[in-house]
């Protein structure tokens, strides 16, 4: 792979949930710490690495850290957790899946219940999947659970991520793939004209509540989100509905439920990737908002644009990203960065 992989498994397979980002932002200084001149983070959580430029203009990039999880809302005498979600859940997915609860004293490995068909009825089987129904099952008695679980402890589903064919698979590449680009582009990024803040941004999934924080704080001449998208090139969709497709390149966003991107901003990305000849799609999301929205205009009136990874099985803990259409993301997110002059004026 033309990019660092086993850097994209570490991110992707650490655990952050909206507001405790603790273990990724540690990864993300990490890898910052040699890549660029000064790396700071905020009340909320946000950490930006910045690259100074030779130039007067300044760039932000955001992508953010959180993914989906629960936070612990009762424990059962008998040893039961019970969950409240951190971000949007589709709850037909949890069944059986394994969990991790970060608990003060160390994790914990449980599991959600799922009981078996035989014993089921067709009301059933037939009744709606809610979150707030779900159990976890420690395997251990209510005495040891009462003991180690609080509420307000943290859960997030275990998975590996593996290469599947052409295909990168397992949990929160939401947004991780995103965080993951920043640290790639601070790699690659050489002597740029503007300064430019890569920012991994907080608790995103519950309402773009870090980037908001953000805008206020950097006054950037332009903003990038960096977000996953859906890709419906799977059965039972029509492709009027599939919005991007996995292995046609990076996502180029027009517009989601939060933003709409502006116009001279995405022309340059499409022109961009032209020039560099990158495989590029057009984005039209019709539900569901990134962080370019929070940046926007927290801060003012900013230009705005923002480049996406296609994925398969959204908010689920299989979801799955195609190696090249990443890699074609880097490469137009770097190029959009080493393009940026002082010259440059988004305003209509």
């Amino acid at each position: 792979m033309p990019y660092d992989f086993d850097l994209l498994r570490e991110l992707t397979e650490t655990s952050g949930v909206p507001g405790y980002e603790d273990r990724v932002r540690d990864v993300v200084r990490r890898e910052f710490e040699n890549e660029v001149d000064r790396v700071e983070s905020d009340g909320m959580g946000n950490v930006v690495g910045t690259i100074e430029g030779s130039g007067d203009r300044s760039v932000v990039v955001a992508a953010h850290m959180d993914e989906i999880g629960f936070m612990v809302r009762h424990v059962t005498d008998d040893g039961y957790l019970r969950l409240d979600a951190l971000g949007g859940w589709d709850a037909r997915v949890l069944k059986a899946q394994r969990v991790t609860v970060h608990t003060e004293n160390g994790d914990i490995d449980g599991l959600i219940g799922s009981p078996p068909p035989h014993t089921m009825d067709e009301k059933d089987l037939e009744g709606k999947d809610e979150v707030a129904d779900v159990h976890v099952d420690l395997g251990l008695d209510g005495d040891e659970v009462e003991e180690r679980v609080a509420v307000g402890d943290l859960v997030t589903t275990r998975q590996t991520t593996e290469l599947l064919g052409e295909h990168v698979t397992g949990k929160a590449l939401d947004n991780r793939v995103s965080v993951f680009a920043l640290v790639e582009a601070a790699r690659r990024i050489d002597d740029p004209e503007a300064t430019v803040h890569l920012a991994a941004t907080v608790q995103e999934e519950v309402g773009l509540r870090g980037a908001k924080a953000l805008g206020v704080d950097i006054d950037a001449d332009l903003a990038i989100g960096l977000d996953t998208t859906v890709a419906n090139d799977v059965p039972g969709f029509e492709e009027a509905d599939h919005v991007t497709a996995l292995g046609d390149g990076a996502g180029i966003k027009l517009k989601d439920s939060s933003a709409i991107a502006n116009p001279k901003v995405h022309r340059h990305f499409r022109a961009l990737a032209e020039e560099h000849d990158i495989d590029y799609q057009m984005e039209v999301l019709p539900a569901g908002g990134t962080d370019t929205a929070g940046l926007q205009f927290a801060g003012g009136a900013t230009p705005a644009g923002a480049i996406s990874f296609p994925t398969r099985y959204l908010h689920t803990v299989t979801e799955s990203v195609h190696a090249e259409d990443v890699a074609a993301a880097i490469d137009l997110l770097v190029a959009a960065l080493e393009a940026e002059t002082d010259g440059a004026d988004y305003t209509l």
